[in-house]
């Protein structure tokens, strides 16, 4: 199947990233946000960050202007008509999906591929629920997406092989590395990685160590470019807590259980990077541990 239009749901900070790498891979690209306002925003975002890769040379001032021109930005689902793939990058909640795959059924062709960019949701489930569960596939970004060179691709039970194998495409021509996930709560890179920042709250809570000494624990000790504390403010404790939930509900074992730091953290509103503090406190600069 050849892949030349590609739909975005989702103006938010993974669908712009997104379609700033598809724009500049060479695909067209319709960018869809309920909100009008998300959409100048992320434009600005998408040009400020073309901007900084033409000064380091890594596009060209041109580049960015053709990518550009081929970019349409809707508050419409129908503008999606036409679309080769349709990648949805809406907030991890099922019901917000279902309702937006019911709502452009009737404006996809039969041929329409549709992948959601969870986290962690079963696929098989949300494929169940586009009602084109062959057709349906997950493909789960890295943040900065533009920056990060990994793309998980997960079948769901009845993806077929054309729609996995046009998706893979896809991705290589995204510039990305493709890891194959079977369809398990967490896939692979968050079932290794959200228990491990877990552990580190955990480690916080029972007073083993400050919040510095648990970030240079694992940097320096680890190797690791950003202690596990500075991460979750990165990725959204919001965000985190959700994928441990959806990992002990899934697989059913203790060790998956959130940490109910985490939790009272999330419930102050404390979420990180995007609410200003988290376990840092992002008000001043350089930021310092909020506790």
């Amino acid at each position: 199947m050849n892949i030349a239009k590609i739909g975005v749901i989702g103006a938010g900070l993974m669908g712009n990233g997104i379609a700033h790498t598809a724009l500049l891979s060479g695909f067209d690209v319709t960018l869809i946000d309920a909100f009008e306002a998300a959409l100048p925003k992320a434009v600005a975002t998408m040009t400020k960050n073309m901007d900084r890769q033409v000064t380091k040379g890594t596009i060209t001032a041109a580049a960015k202007d053709e990518a550009l021109k081929r970019l349409v930005t809707s508050t419409d689902l129908s503008r999606l008509q036409g679309a080769d793939l349709i990648i949805e990058a809406v907030p991890e909640r099922e019901e917000l999906k279902e309702q937006i795959y019911r709502q452009i059924a009737p404006v996809l062709s039969a041929d329409t591929l549709l992948a959601s960019n969870t986290s962690s949701l079963s696929i098989t489930k949300l494929a169940a629920m586009s009602g084109r569960p062959d057709k349906f596939i997950g493909m789960h970004f890295f943040n900065p997406v533009p920056m990060m060179k990994l793309v998980e691709i997960i079948r769901g039970i009845a993806t077929s092989d054309a729609t996995f194998a046009a998706v893979q495409a896809v991705a290589e021509k995204l510039g990305k590395t493709v890891a194959a996930a079977q369809d398990s709560p967490g896939f692979i890179v968050n079932r290794i990685l959200c228990p491990m920042i877990n552990e580190a709250i955990f480690t916080l809570q029972e007073g083993t160590g400050t919040v510095t000494a648990i970030d240079a624990g694992l940097k320096l000790g680890a190797n690791h470019p950003m202690g596990p504390l500075e991460l979750a403010d990165f990725i959204g404790l919001d965000t985190l807590l959700a994928i441990m939930r959806v990992l002990h509900e899934g697989l059913g074992e203790d060790k998956y259980r959130p940490c109910p730091l985490l939790v009272k953290y999330v419930n102050a509103g404390w979420l990180g990077r995007k609410s200003g503090r988290g376990f840092y406190d992002y008000s001043v600069n350089p930021p310092r541990p909020a506790k």
